[in-house]
């Protein structure tokens, strides 16, 4: 009998335990995902993105957890001493601080879109959840004395809960397409702020701000394929006046700010009059239950659940706080303010915004990661594991995993790399006269950069690498070639290095999309992995054959791209090689030779030129759905480069409408 006793009071002991840990973890868990979630969409590093993705799964079910221990000891019963009936109010009085918790901070309501689709679920557990602190604050009546600062985190609570449940209902697919369709057959009229910033050809923070949100209440229906033709006019002028590419993709990185903020966050439910309005009962509500709380008459209850509730209450107050604080310093507090003029308002926040900032982080201001995946084919050849190592991965599971982590490599995004991009862009729509010339240019591949060359260097050899091969082997076969002259050439001069290192660059970006990320490649990417492996293949029995002569000399890069570039390739066609699905070694190493009789300052000006076209044509034919969904990842350059293609109007969605004529297309006016 008295073991059995015995064994009642441990498990009342652990339940209590239980519950007070729950409820300060799922405390904590709110603290880390208002800090650090922001830092997702900066930050593309596959660790940080697990800890976030464990974070957001674990708040909601340690949230869930808390719950229902709280409503189980309030039926059984959690304690046989003289405090019982004390011990129930404060437990009805930690319930509410559980519907705050559930309903999130504002830096993240979805972790991926796919989250968005599931409002109606979150919807339920809101209705739910709501039910049981009910039950559990009728449990404690009639002789509560927290009754009122039960109440007051009570309303808080749910309107936190209710605003994360209609942000997920907000940017649902199909609730963002059903709540743009009526604005399609309405041409917009031209943003009085944006004709104040026609003529300027430097933008500061607050005009960038405020133009990309014009442009991004214009544009957002392209996440969802809508096609629209509103303020293209406008959008090609001002993006034509701009005499930088910094400045041209630093509204771009703004227009995505905002995207990011609507699809993963509470942005689109705060930044309005209800918004504001429930966010201060909000705020006025947990706050008021503090002061409740401390001038209360504790006495009777517990030390350890007193200093529990007091961390429940300044957790609350503070991440309330620190909301609001990302509220009022947010770019949508700027892109609304309605003003023209700067305010003195605007100018402290734009000041403490800034890089230059003693008070910020040059981190907090980076609207994405600023770094361009790479991959390389020769370097995987060269860098490959032991065999054995291979064959344990692979039946492991985990080959792809540890080939990331041995062969992925990033470069940092530099502001000449944007200046070519957007040179190329720009040159691309000044020629744009009518919808024939538009067609063609859109679905280039390489071709235009060649019959335009700007180098006036005939061309007409490298068409075929372009032209009569589809996309995806005519990108491994220029990233091949691209790898072989990039080894060979080994002069510095400054002539022709920029377009060289860019050219390496998009050249191991791109292979890294249609390898590692083949979603983003979708759309064109064909037979893309199937032909990089036979290519691989061959590439390692060439390495093998020519290079592993037993020595234990270093096989370098720059020894491969030279015996390769030596061996006579001079085969005859095979009449089936469209048809067939092959290596593209052969290809590349002609390709090459090729591009080495022409001067190295117009090669490379010419391979820098076909890599931009190859990048955007690949950015036009994504579906923006994938796009949407690297927002949460530390974004893409291909991202950045598909808005900017769609606000110089070489989007292909624009073929679909028939705007009025002043609309169509613009021409060198």
């Amino acid at each position: 009998m008295g073991s059995t006793n015995i064994l009642a009071e441990v498990q009342k002991l652990w339940m209590k335990l239980n519950l007070r840990g729950a409820t300060l973890t799922s405390l904590s868990l709110q603290v880390f995902l208002i800090f650090f979630a922001p830092m997702r969409k900066r930050w593309s590093n596959r660790w940080f993105t697990i800890l976030m993705w464990s974070a957001y799964l674990v708040a909601d079910s340690v949230a869930f957890y808390a719950f229902g221990l709280i409503a189980k000891v309030q039926i059984v019963g959690g304690t046989s001493d003289s405090k019982a009936d004390t011990y129930g109010d404060l437990l009805a009085f930690w319930a509410p601080f559980l519907l705050l918790h559930l309903g999130g901070p504002d830096t993240i309501t979805a972790f991926a879109l796919e989250d968005n689709e599931l409002w109606r679920r979150h919807l339920l557990n809101l209705l739910f959840q709501l039910g049981t602190a009910c039950f559990v604050f009728y449990q404690s009546l009639p002789s509560n004395k927290l009754t009122v600062p039960t109440i007051l985190v009570f309303i808080g609570g749910t309107i936190k809960y209710i605003e994360r449940t209609r942000a997920l209902y907000l940017a649902s697919f199909s609730k963002l397409r059903g709540s743009l369709l009526p604005s399609i057959d309405i041409v917009p009229e031209n943003d009085p702020s944006i004709e104040m910033m026609r003529n300027k050809t430097d933008l500061d923070d607050r005009e960038v701000i405020k133009a990309a949100f014009v442009y991004f209440t214009t544009f957002k229906g392209i996440l969802v394929e809508l096609p629209f033709f509103g303020q293209m006019s406008q959008s090609f002028t001002f993006f034509n006046r701009m005499i930088t590419a910094k400045d041209a993709f630093r509204f771009i990185e703004a227009e995505l700010n905002f995207f990011y903020d609507v699809l993963y966050t509470k942005a689109a439910v705060v930044h309005c009059r209800t918004g504001y309005l429930f966010r201060a009962i909000s705020i006025g509500s947990v706050v008021t239950a503090f002061a409740l709380f401390y001038v209360l008459n504790k006495h009777g209850f517990h030390e350890y659940d007193v200093r529990i509730t007091y961390t429940l209450l300044l957790g609350a107050v503070g991440l309330e706080f620190v909301a609001l604080g990302r509220l009022i310093c947010s770019d949508w507090t700027i892109a609304l303010s309605g003003r023209l003029e700067e305010s003195t308002f605007e100018k402290f926040l734009l000041k403490f915004k800034s890089e230059r900032s003693p008070f910020a982080l040059h981190i907090l201001h980076d609207r994405w990661s600023r770094s361009i995946f790479q991959y390389n084919l020769i370097d995987s050849r060269l860098r490959r594991w032991p065999k054995w190592i291979e064959k344990f991965l692979d039946c492991m599971s985990l080959g792809e995993l540890f080939d990331d982590l041995k062969y992925g490599r990033r470069k940092s995004y530099s502001d000449k790399l944007g200046e070519l991009i957007f040179k190329e862009m720009k040159r691309k729509v000044l020629v744009l006269t009518d919808s024939s010339e538009f067609k063609d240019i859109c679905a280039a591949r390489g071709r235009w950069a060649l019959e335009y060359s700007e180098t006036e260097q005939d061309c007409t050899n490298l068409l075929p690498f372009v032209s009569d091969v589809d996309y995806d082997e005519s990108l491994l076969v220029w990233h091949v070639a691209t790898e072989l002259c990039y080894n060979t050439d080994t002069d510095e001069s400054t002539n022709f290095n920029i377009d060289r290192r860019n050219s390496k660059v998009l050249s191991d970006y791109m292979l890294h999309l249609m390898i590692k990320q083949p979603d983003m490649m979708s759309a064109v990417g064909g037979y893309g992995e199937i032909r990089f492996r036979y290519t691989c293949n061959e590439m390692d029995t060439f390495i093998s054959k020519n290079l592993s002569d037993g020595s234990k000399t270093k096989i370098t890069k720059e020894s491969v791209s030279q015996s390769l570039l030596s061996v006579d390739s001079k085969v005859e066609p095979d009449p089936r090689s469209k048809e067939t699905i092959k290596s593209v070694l052969t290809d590349a190493r002609a390709l090459a030779r090729v591009l080495r009789d022409i001067e190295k300052e117009k090669r490379w000006k010419i391979m820098s030129k076909v890599w931009v076209e190859l990048l955007g044509y690949a950015a036009i034919h994504c579906r923006p759905y994938n796009y949407a969904q690297q927002l949460s990842k530390g974004g893409e350059l291909v991202t950045l480069v598909w808005l900017l293609m769609a606000q110089l109007g070489l989007y292909r969605h624009f073929r679909y409408v028939d705007p009025p004529q002043e609309h169509r297309f613009i021409g060198n006016n």
